[in-house]
């Protein structure tokens, strides 16, 4: 009880330490409680949690605890008790639903009832009854797996027991301890206080969270406990404060108080979420922090928003327009009745007066009557349409999800229909926002090129196989691992084969998997049939070496061995250092591929050392001496790449059976040492020649042990690529713990860092460091990698080193620069490498004020923050990296296609400009003869101004395409303008700064107008705000169909903001994939999931609606038109029942068939012809026209149906119902006929449906007619059908009144491809050709469109020339004005030409600038001179304000930023 009263007088019953102990006792308990009272007001923003050991036997209510919620989950939305009246009420929300019903109430009035009031209320009931049907089957799959979930069992610590006994998760509460078991699935929000391994790390799993496959380490809580020792729950007496229940997965921040007062503070880092999985950790313990649906997960299960689709909100226009149709036709009812009645004299017999003989006056009577006919009318709204829509959509998913064009087999996944209500959306698709990195690129990041101190090794034999690389289909392939084993004879080796393994494939573990949970420690990663293996393609792994530079890590090796004098120690130390900071500045796990995911903590077994470890550390002083810190600042820093590192995982295996090249022991005296410097001293070869040649220069070595093959786990793909690029020049990850770091130099020598410090990467620093201590050196050293932009500026001043120096450091860092500007042409991503040595005592310093930092309560994020920054300062220059992110399969021709189809694409990327554009080129985004603007600026006015002037320019260029109108060959004095299509196309370049300028300033529309007349639109250095603003502004200012589709968390606001939103699931987790629509694996797939299915969908969709419209107004108004003689009495000449299942059965099955399977045209040809698809953007099917269209022909033939029956019957003396069952008949025939004339496509359910209704309306109505003797007394139905059978007449009006009734229908169709052929019409005669006909049919259509196009008139000499690129950009100068400059190709700079550019550099900083520019571009693209920007005429040539002279005879092979500027 010690315990109990301690906690209590800590939480809220804490007395001050000096009291008198005469006091009154009321008083003293008073003033404690008010204290708590102002606390927990101060607190109402935070949780506080204290142990349930000391109050376990105790009532629950004592526990302070108490008030938070179980860890019991209930996600389903009904209950035995609440179904009925809950769904009930939910389906009221639908406003066809309370219409129904009010109708079916309002037949309760005797005064104005038309039908039996217990018939009137069956459709509505059978309609309501499918859908809590369909509601109740939903929750109650909800209801199973809440029950397994809440069933599964964990380890909860008893105080009574003293151990840990097993409970099921909704048994677990906040404030309980929870042991957690390598594999286990964790059950609630924990916050970490012990883990088995000994510096205090565990790994988890988020796959069932995120998707995330890599593996996260979370710390126990800094400072709280010995991890020597075993956690004993009964000595924790700390009260942990934190925020309350929030959805944000990234922040978690909160202090524990211990008995002393003294608090710890913790972060994200220490909590473990529920649904993540406990990996490569034997077990870990933790309290219990949020339970339930207070979890993070399960706050964020929300699942994606709701989207209304195109086709129902012009459903309910029109069914308004119903609605006023009903209460015209009610009025004419109304008016009619009285009209009638006061024609007679005295009330006739069959008006029935009151019980007191009184008449109701006429206008009493019309309003009862407007009632009476709203009841009778009531199916003029089609109420059987929501459920059929719904039926049909979930015919279509089924189409869609089953679609083996849409399934990916190497990552197993087909595509994901997540909202079942907006299938009809990806037929109307008028623009399409797309990220870049992972969307159109695979997120397969190559190491491609690199610069190191200056020097650029270009790499080219890896791009040659890069080039040629064709992976192997993961399920054919036997994956067979081999190792090298060294045999006795030389040169011959001994291959040890393992058996084949089935690769796993990335969605078993993509989706949480609760069947078969156990808490047992499993097998690992490969014993788990679910498991899977990320960014485990050859192509990821393998690096071929560049002949130069592996000559020069040659030479530093050999250097090591012989210790060669001191003559370039510097490129020597330069070389060592960048791959050792590739291979030391990351959080790659390393393991092995016998037992992956199991951390390698201890050295294996390796070759021994080539030389001695006290001669390589008198190599490392000698270095220490002659090495210098230089560093320079750029004078242009490129953009950032804070996007190449993500939160993603990497797992990739580095092939120990790769061919070693260097020496483990000795090498071979070099003959022509100086010659090693020379950049191009061995010439680029094939790598056979180059072999050959090595092993002439070092020996082989035959004799060691055999080397395990490494697996390495990153958190980004980019990573992995650096840590493989280094192996390939045997620099080597061998194990990573928590304190050190083992790495395998290229002779064989393993050397151990020490770990002091790891700064993670995050979005706001946009780079990563690691301070490490050398083996060697014993110096401190921080090795730093991150955005080129971000690395320059952080450099240490050259001015402060000697003039030598100075001038070095300056060429360097141009070079270096100029290297990164080539990486980004080539649409490659760019790190820069750095490095700084501290002193011991500045260490201290610095490790005091982070510790500091970390511990803080407040401000604690900026202080962290502001540590980063002390130690990344100053750093000296390594080099840079290049890598490749590869595009993705099939691109180029799914943006060709969606171009064909009038689709405008948007990129919005957080990448650099360069890497965007060139990666826009390679996609078919851009094309060569497109021109190019790119706006660069952060200020309003001349952000305004640029776009005036682009929006100027534009508009001269455009091309109207105008359609002229004439009768009889006589041209009408007017024509209607069609399209505006810029000539030459026109692309648009921005950055996110003019975005946030464009924004802010009001210049939306001029943004929007400009970009309408564009191509192609790239957004560059987009944040995820920006992304879903852009998306916002164009749906909502335009008022067009939006499509985004993204595969990282950064464009889960996109996707949710646009109509249709697409995940991709891929490299970066499953996110996006959460919050989309559709969810698909592959970019390519968008091609046909929106030109094929799309179209289907909406043609599909959009036909039945309006047939549901004309069927129910054809059908409604024969009763309208039998009012007419009957004195507008509200009676019926057809029976109840056959009214109720004529709309109910007889003809909803054949609209819902077509919906699901009918098919206008086939996918070939669809795919064949995009263009195809904007019948659906301009919603040709479904629009105004088309509805009244259906809404006459339905009057028409409803009187057509109505009167030919009556004229025949004219003066006989047939009886109303047998009168009413010919015109019910009649009709069937007549909605059935026409909807048989509306399939495109006949198959055997086609016919089983038409003749299925027309029986089932026969049969049921011969067993009615004979069972129902007194149904409606006085008049019955008896036996009337079997009349009509034997009676000729009835099959003569069955005959020719569907004829009559369709024969406009059918006309129309006839002559519609006689007057003007529509592109679907000539595409469905284009279906019915054979197959080679078909194709060539094809292509005479493309060669007619590519001749009638706007563009079609550039020479085919020039088609593969650019018009121009033109750059506007504002640059940072005093009095900085505006850069219009022209882009063309490569040709020479004539000396006019640079003396131009010279006198548009404004100021002296600026000349620095040209001289690089010149100097690089020598060869390059060509600037227009002032006389040719400003003299030329404009209307001369389309853009010719901003067009060099020279700009039609260039070729464009890159895009080039300008740097040339002209001051207005």
């Amino acid at each position: 009880m010690c315990s109990i009263q301690f906690i209590r007088d800590r939480l809220w019953f804490r007395s001050p330490c000096c009291q008198s102990a005469t006091s009154d006792s009321s008083t003293c308990n008073e003033e404690p409680m008010r204290r708590w009272k102002r606390k927990k007001r101060k607190e109402e923003t935070k949780r506080v949690v204290v142990s349930n050991l000391p109050f376990e036997g105790n009532r629950w209510k004592d526990n302070p605890n108490r008030h938070y919620g179980g860890n019991k989950i209930k996600t389903t939305r009904y209950s035995l008790l609440s179904f009925i009246p809950k769904n009930v009420f939910e389906q009221f929300h639908r406003f066809a639903n309370i219409y129904f019903v009010a109708i079916a109430a309002l037949n309760f009035v005797p005064v104005v009832n038309a039908f039996e009031p217990g018939i009137s209320v069956i459709p509505v009931c059978v309609i309501m009854a499918v859908t809590a049907i369909k509601d109740a089957w939903e929750d109650f799959r909800r209801f199973k797996l809440d029950k397994e979930i809440n069933g599964m069992d964990c380890l909860v610590y008893s105080r009574s027991k003293k151990t840990y006994i097993e409970k099921c998760w909704k048994d677990v509460r906040v404030g309980d301890f929870v042991q957690l078991q390598c594999n286990e699935i964790i059950p609630a929000d924990i916050l970490l206080l012990y883990s088995s391994d000994q510096n205090g790390i565990c790994h988890l799993e988020t796959a069932s969270l995120d998707g995330e496959t890599n593996l996260k380490q979370r710390q126990v809580v800094k400072g709280f406990s010995n991890q020597n020792a075993e956690f004993d729950p009964d000595l924790f007496q700390n009260i942990i404060v934190c925020e309350k229940p929030n959805n944000d997965l990234n922040e978690f921040k909160g202090y524990m108080e211990q008995p002393d007062l003294t608090r710890i503070g913790f972060n994200r880092e220490s909590l473990l979420l529920r649904g993540c999985t406990l990996r490569n950790t034997e077990v870990a313990t933790g309290i219990v922090i949020y339970a339930g649906h207070e979890t993070k997960a399960m706050l964020n299960n929300s699942g994606p928003r709701y989207k209304r689709s195109k086709i129902e909100q012009r459903m309910n226009i029109d069914i308004f327009f119903c609605v006023g149709l009903l209460i015209i036709m009610c009025l004419v009812g109304a008016v009619g009745h009285g009209i009638w009645n006061g024609l007679f004299l005295e009330p006739p017999l069959y008006i029935i007066p009151d019980i007191n003989g009184n008449y109701l006056a006429p206008a009493v009577a019309g309003f009862y009557m407007f009632l009476t006919m709203i009841i009778l009318l009531q199916i003029l709204i089609p109420i059987s349409l929501y459920v059929s829509i719904e039926l049909v959509k979930l015919g279509q998913v089924f189409f869609i999800h089953n679609d083996i064009d849409l399934y990916c087999e190497e990552q197993d996944l087909p595509i994901q229909c997540r909202a079942l209500n907006i299938t009809e959306n990806l037929g109307q698709i008028q623009y399409i926002f797309s990220d870049k990195t992972g969307t159109l690129t695979e997120n397969k990041m190559v190491f491609r090129r690199c610069t190191i101190n200056g020097k650029e090794f270009s790499h080219q034999e890896n791009a040659k196989r890069l080039e040629t690389f064709k992976e192997l289909d993961s399920d054919s392939e036997e994956w067979t691992k081999h190792f090298s084993l060294p045999s006795n004879k030389g040169g011959e080796t001994t291959t040890l084969t393992k058996m084949p393994i089935k690769p796993l494939r990335r969605s078993q573990s993509a989706r949480a998997h609760f069947q078969g949970h156990t808490r047992n420690r499993s097998l690992g990663r490969c014993g788990s049939s679910r498991s899977q293996v990320a960014f485990s393609s050859i192509i990821e792994k393998v690096v071929t070496p560049d002949n130069r530079l592996l000559m020069k890590v040659r030479n530093a090796s050999c250097q090591l061995e012989s210790l060669t004098p001191f003559t370039s120690v510097k490129t020597t130390s330069s070389i060592t250092d960048f791959f050792l900071a590739l291979t030391l500045c990351n959080t790659v796990v390393v393991s092995t591929a016998t037992d992956p995911r199991q951390r390698v903590t201890t050295l294996p077994l390796m070759k021994p050392a080539g030389i001695s470890l006290e001669r390589i550390h008198q190599l490392f002083q000698r270095l220490k001496l002659a090495s210098l810190n230089y560093s320079f600042t750029s004078t242009q820093s490129c953009s950032d790449t804070g996007d190449s590192f993500s939160t993603e995982s990497t797992r990739v295996c580095a092939n120990s059976g790769e061919r070693n090249y260097f020496s483990p022991q000795s090498c071979s005296t070099l003959t022509d040492y100086d010659s090693f410097q020379e950049d191009s001293m061995i010439p680029e070869a094939a790598s056979g020649a180059h072999d050959g040649y090595l092993h002439e220069i070092c020996e082989t070595d035959t004799k060691g042990s055999l080397q395990p093959e490494f697996c390495y786990e990153a958190e980004s793909p980019d990573e992995a690529a650096l840590v493989h690029a280094a192996c390939a020049y045997q620099f080597t990850l061998v194990s990573r713990t928590a304190e050190q770091v083992t790495v395998r130099l290229p002779e064989g020598t393993l050397l151990t860092f020490d770990l002091l410090y790891t700064l993670g990467f995050d979005s706001n620093r946009k780079r990563m460091s690691v301070v490490v201590r050398h083996p060697l050196t014993k110096e401190i050293i921080v090795y730093t990698k991150g955005a080129d932009s971000v690395i320059m500026d952080l450099l240490e001043d050259p001015a402060r080193a000697t003039m030598t120096m100075e001038k070095r450091i300056r060429k360097v860092r141009v070079q270096t620069q100029k290297h990164l500007d080539w990486y980004a042409r080539d649409g490659l991503r760019t790190l820069c490498i750095a490095k700084k040595v501290l002193s011991e005592d500045d260490f201290r310093k610095w490790a005091n004020f982070r510790h500091e930092a970390e511990t803080a309560i407040d401000n604690r994020e900026e202080l962290l923050m502001e540590t980063a920054y002390h130690l990344e300062t100053k750093l000296t220059l390594l080099g840079a990296t290049g890598i490749e992110d590869r595009l993705q399969d099939g691109v180029p021709d799914a943006i060709a296609a969606f171009r064909e189809a009038g689709i405008q694409i948007w990129v919005l990327t957080g990448d650099k400009q360069e890497t965007a554009v060139n990666i826009a080129y390679s996609c078919k985004l851009l094309d060569q003869r497109d021109t190019v603007f790119t706006i660069n600026t952060e200020s309003k006015e001349t952000c305004e101004s640029l776009l005036d002037i682009t929006l100027e320019e534009v508009k001269k260029a455009q091309v109207i395409a105008r359609t002229m109108w004439n009768i009889f060959g006589i041209e009408l004095p007017f024509s209607w303008s069609s399209a505006v299509t810029p000539n030459p196309a026109v692309g648009l370049v921005v950055d996110g700064s003019t975005l946030n300028t464009i924004f802010q300033g009001q210049l939306e529309n001029k943004f929007l107008e400009l970009a309408k007349y564009s191509r192609s639109v790239l957004c560059c250095r987009c944040t995820p705000l920006q992304k879903s603003m852009v998306v916002k502004l164009v749906r909502s200012q335009l008022k067009v169909m939006t499509l985004a589709i993204g595969d990282g968390a950064n464009d889960v606001s996109m996707i949710q903001a646009a109509d249709v939103g697409i995940g991709i699931s891929g490299q970066e987790g499953m996110q996006a994939v959460m919050a989309s629509d559709f969810a698909i694996s592959r970019f390519k797939h968008l091609k046909k999931l929106g030109l094929v299915h799309g179209h289907w969908c909406y043609s599909r969709l959009a036909k039945m609606v309006i047939y549901f419209f004309y069927k129910n107004v054809a059908y409604v108004n024969l009763l309208f038109w039998y009012q007419f003689f009957c004195a507008f009495s509200g009676a019926s000449m057809i029976d109840y029942w056959q009214m109720i299942f004529f709309n109910l059965f007889f003809t909803s099955v054949p609209p819902i068939l077509s919906g699901v399977l009918d098919k206008d045209i086939s996918a070939e040809i669809l795919l064949s012809l995009p263009e195809l698809y904007k019948s659906g953007q301009n919603s040709e099917i479904y629009r105004p026209l088309t509805f009244c269209v259906a809404i006459l022909e339905a009057f028409y033939q409803s009187l057509i149906c109505f009167f030919v029956p009556y004229l025949v019957y004219y003066d006989s003396d047939i009886g109303v119902f047998t009168f009413g069952t010919i015109i019910n008949t009649v009709s069937l025939f007549t909605i059935l006929f026409h909807q048989a004339l509306e399939f495109k496509t006949w198959t055997l359910f086609h016919w089983i449906t038409i003749i299925g209704s027309i029986l089932l309306y026969f049969i049921f109505s011969t067993i009615y007619n004979a069972a129902c003797i007194i149904c409606n007394h006085p008049t019955n139905p008896y036996w009337i059908m079997e009349m009509q059978f034997s009676n000729p007449n009835f099959y003569l009006i069955c005959l020719i009144t569907p004829t009559v009734a369709l024969l406009p229908r059918y006309f129309i169709l006839a002559v519609q491809g006689t007057l003007q052929v529509s592109p679907i019409l000539k595409a469905q005669y284009l279906d019915k050709l054979p197959k080679e006909q078909q194709d060539q049919e094809i292509r005479k259509w493309k060669s007619r469109r590519q001749a009638t196009s706007p563009g079609a008139t550039v020479p085919s000499d020039e088609l593969s020339q650019p018009t121009a690129n033109v750059s506007l950009s504002i640059f940072d100068h005093e009095g900085g004005g505006m850069a219009l400059s022209g882009n063309g190709g490569h040709q020479n700079l004539c000396p006019p030409e640079q003396d131009v550019i010279g006198k548009w550099m404004p100021d002296a900083e600026s000349s620095d600038q040209a001289k690089r520019w010149t100097e690089e571009e020598a060869g390059g693209a060509s600037f227009f001179s002032t006389e040719a920007s400003l003299g030329q005429s404009l209307a001369s040539k389309p853009f010719s304000g901003f067009l060099p002279s020279n700009a039609e005879s260039s070729v464009r092979r890159s895009h080039r930023r300008s740097v040339s500027a002209v001051t207005l």
